[in-house]
C-alpha cells in the first residue's frame, strides 16, 4: 500500500509539472502549436507570430508595415493569419513588392483588411454565420468586410475580390485576442 500511495505522489507532481516552466524552459502543456512553435495565450499576436515557423512572411509583413506596436497593444483582434505558404500562392515577386517602403501604406491595407476588431472564436463566428442564413459581412479594421461561411464544417473567409481562404487552425488564444491560421492571402476589394 504503501507503494501505491508513493506511485500517485509521484503521478500527481508530473502532471502538476507537465503543463508549468521549468527554469525558464517552457514544457509543452496544453497549448495548441502552430508553425512547431507553442502558442502561450498569456502572450500577443505579435509575440506568439515571431516564434511560428510557417509565419514568418506575416511577421516580416508586420513590422515593415509599422503594425507589431498596433497588434502587440490591448485589443481584442480576431486576426486570420495567413502562412507562409499562403504567401508564396501570390503571383510572382508580390510580397517583395509590398514590403518596399514605397508601399507600406498598400502592405497597411492589406495586412489590416486581415484583422477584425473584436474577439472572434470560430464556434462564435459558426453561430453568426448560421443565424445569418449562411453569410457574415465582418467589418474590418481596414474599413472593409471579410464575409464569412462554412463548409463540411470548416470557416470560410471571403475577401472583395471574390477569393476564399480556410480557417486551417482555428482558436489560437492570445492575450490580446485570437488568431485563425489561414491558407490563402485576403485582399481588399478594389
Amino acid at each position: 500500500m504503501k507503494n501505491t500511495l508513493n506511485l500517485k505522489t509521484l503521478m500527481a507532481s508530473v502532471v502538476f509539472v507537465a503543463g508549468t516552466s521549468l527554469g525558464g524552459y517552457a514544457v509543452a502543456g496544453d497549448n495548441p502549436m502552430v508553425g512547431g512553435a507553442e502558442m502561450f495565450p498569456d502572450k500577443t499576436v505579435v509575440e506568439n507570430a515571431s516564434q511560428a515557423k510557417n509565419l514568418t512572411t506575416l511577421v516580416a509583413a508586420v513590422k515593415a508595415a509599422g503594425l507589431a506596436e498596433t497588434l502587440s497593444g490591448k485589443g481584442p483582434f480576431t486576426v486570420f493569419a495567413p502562412t507562409n505558404a499562403a504567401f508564396e500562392k501570390l503571383p510572382a515577386g508580390t510580397v517583395e513588392s509590398l514590403l518596399k517602403p514605397e508601399n507600406k501604406a498598400k502592405l497597411q491595407a492589406i495586412l489590416t483588411y486581415h484583422v477584425v476588431p473584436a474577439k472572434a472564436t470560430s464556434m462564435a463566428a459558426m453561430k453568426m454565420v448560421e443565424d445569418d442564413g449562411g453569410m457574415h459581412a465582418a467589418p474590418t479594421v481596414q474599413g472593409g468586410e471579410l464575409m464569412l461561411s462554412t463548409k463540411d464544417g470548416k470557416l470560410m473567409v471571403e475577401d472583395g475580390q471574390g477569393n476564399v481562404a480556410t480557417v486551417i487552425q482555428a482558436d489560437v488564444m492570445q492575450s490580446n485576442g485570437v488568431v485563425h491560421v489561414i491558407d490563402t492571402v485576403l485582399m481588399p476589394g478594389m
